[in-house]
């Protein structure tokens, strides 16, 4: 019987395959075009005198397969683009006001000319 308990369960949906997994697909990849490249080696060697065509193409098979073999097998792990970015931005600042151009003031002065020292409000 089950332990039912208000845990909550989480289901990760875009996570890669263990590694031991993926090792073992790539092995089994490579294990899969060696067999190939022997098969093909074997036919060029019976077909030479018969068929020589059909017997070079399997021979240049036989001579790249070990190469594109060891290149895909070395490939490394597959992305997982589902995954969250580990990124985290700065936080973004506010953009300042550019300079005032020369000749301009550089805080605004109200109209009615009621700026300090001028009888306005403030005036002593």
């Amino acid at each position: 019987m089950r332990k039912q308990s208000g845990a909550q369960v989480f289901r990760i949906t875009g996570a890669r395959q263990g590694l031991a997994e993926d090792v073992r697909g790539r092995q089994r990849r490579y294990v899969i075009s060696m067999s190939i490249r022997t098969l093909s080696v074997i036919a060029a060697a019976v077909l030479w005198n018969v068929e020589r065509h059909v017997a070079f193409v399997a021979l240049v098979l036989g001579i790249l397969l070990p190469y594109i073999s060891v290149v895909i097998a070395n490939a490394g792990r597959e992305n997982a683009p589902s995954l969250p970015s580990t990124f985290v931005p700065a936080p973004s600042r506010p953009i300042l006001p550019p300079p005032p151009a020369p000749g301009e003031a550089a805080e605004p002065v109200p109209e009615g000319g009621a700026g300090p020292g001028q009888g306005g409000p403030n005036a002593p």
